[in-house]
């Protein structure tokens, strides 16, 4: 991060379906008074762009990562690949899952997904506008509070869990080929 610059970088991913909501309520926190040297910028896909905030319909994975490095916090919708990069990187996300009710998603694994991460406190889940310009303002003023511990993410572990599970079902299945008489 460059000086005393903070950033507040938003992403609502790349599904097509639309997310105003996130777009809409990241804008109105970036239209309030917070400051010299804060930044807002918003990965808005194919919602309609910010008017305020600085906004991207798409970044290229770099310039997002990026984006996650420099930033001071870090919003997003509840997708698990965006979740990891920004943990990955240290900072405890502040996540808005698209509903499918809102016509956001195409069913709700967005929300279950999210409250289990939010039961193990890998996530801060926004239930609104109002508490999500909360978190937000709370995470500028304690980063602290925001900080995760970069590198924990359990991906490399449940990678190699399943590397041995299927090396068991293939050792089974050898051991159950061998055992079966052949036919001439």
């Amino acid at each position: 991060m460059s000086g005393s610059a903070r950033l507040v970088f938003v992403s609502v991913g790349t599904d097509h379906h639309p997310f105003a909501r996130l777009v809409e309520w990241a804008d109105a926190w970036a239209a309030k008074e917070h400051g010299p040297g804060v930044r807002c910028v918003v990965q808005h896909g194919r919602s309609p762009a910010p008017r305020v905030a600085e906004g991207h319909a798409y970044l290229e994975h770099g310039e997002l990562t990026a984006l996650m490095a420099e930033a001071s916090v870090v919003v997003c919708h509840g997708g698990p690949t965006t979740i990891a990069e920004s943990r990955r990187r240290g900072l405890l996300p502040i996540v808005v899952p698209r509903s499918p009710r809102l016509g956001e998603h195409v069913d709700d694994h967005q929300e279950r997904f999210c409250a289990r991460l939010a039961a193990s406190g890998l996530i801060a889940p926004a239930r609104d506008e109002a508490h999500l310009h909360e978190l937000i303002d709370r995470a500028l003023a304690d980063p602290e509070a925001f900080r995760a511990e970069a590198g924990t993410d359990s991906t490399a572990a449940a990678v190699r869990r399943f590397g041995d599970l299927v090396d068991d079902l293939l050792a089974a299945r050898a051991v159950r080929r061998g055992s079966r008489p052949r036919s001439a």
